[in-house]
């Protein structure tokens, strides 16, 4: 059950039903899980500085079980994320920054347990 967290200082009105379930769909492929385990929150219109610049771009942070958790597999994620965040939103790769985190099983919720038990 990854976690696709978008913050970005574009307007809301860029991200689209349309745009979630694309990025939805292009991070589920990238870390090899069905599109019907994704989590995606975009959260727009936020003051944001990368690189000492407030130009236009975004924080993608990832978490997930198994995943994320080793270099060799956040250098392919990475790879293969980039393509589709600066084709849909029409940024340089220097304007997007990916923060991968790696999750345990007991810390995720879900039907009044943890993954754990599941």
């Amino acid at each position: 059950m990854p976690f696709i967290d978008l913050e970005t200082n574009l307007p809301a009105s860029r991200f689209s039903e349309d745009f979630l379930k694309k990025l939805g769909s292009a991070t589920a492929a990238a870390l090899g899980k069905p599109e019907d385990r994704m989590m995606v929150l975009v959260k727009p219109d936020l003051p944001l500085l990368i690189a000492g610049s407030c130009a236009p771009g975004v924080v993608l942070s990832v978490a997930g079980l198994g995943v994320t958790d080793t270099a060799e597999k956040n250098k392919e994620n990475s790879a293969k994320i980039f393509p589709f965040l600066t084709q849909e939103l029409g940024l340089t790769e220097d304007r997007i920054v990916i923060r991968f985190s790696p999750l345990e099983p007991w810390q995720v919720g879900k039907k009044g347990t943890v993954m754990t038990f599941l």
